[in-house]
């Protein structure tokens, strides 16, 4: 059974960065795709960023530059870095995974999830 585990949250000054890391257990790491999404108080979780299990990448419009997804398969490990962070990116950060079937963005197609990571900007 897949379990995905975050770290790497905080508390960040605006302007700061942070890097995620979810450890994903299981033995066909690289055959998922594994993609990050956020979920900040009273709004819905939200896409932020893909990597599939071909090598591609796909991230939402608001965090392009910023952020960087990657993903180190011989330690079952993905990773968002996040630089330039504003109060808007404050919110519980999840990684998710799912059998590899390209770029996905929609949440209901991964099918395990992480915990979830608090990160807060403060301005």
């Amino acid at each position: 059974q897949v379990q995905l585990v975050e770290s790497g949250g905080g508390l960040v000054q605006a302007g700061g960065s942070l890097r995620l890391s979810c450890v994903v257990s299981g033995r066909t790491f690289s055959s998922y795709d594994l993609g990050w999404f956020r979920q900040a108080p009273g709004k819905e979780r939200e896409f932020v960023a893909d990597s599939s299990w071909s090598g591609s990448t796909y991230y939402v419009d608001f965090v392009k530059g910023r952020c960087t997804i990657s993903r180190d398969n011989a330690k079952n490990t993905v990773y968002l870095q996040m630089n330039s962070l504003t109060p808007e990116d404050t919110a519980v950060y999840y990684c998710a995974a799912t059998p590899g079937v390209g770029v996905t963005t929609e949440a209901y197609r991964y099918t395990t999830w992480g915990q979830g990571t608090q990160v807060t900007v403060s301005s």
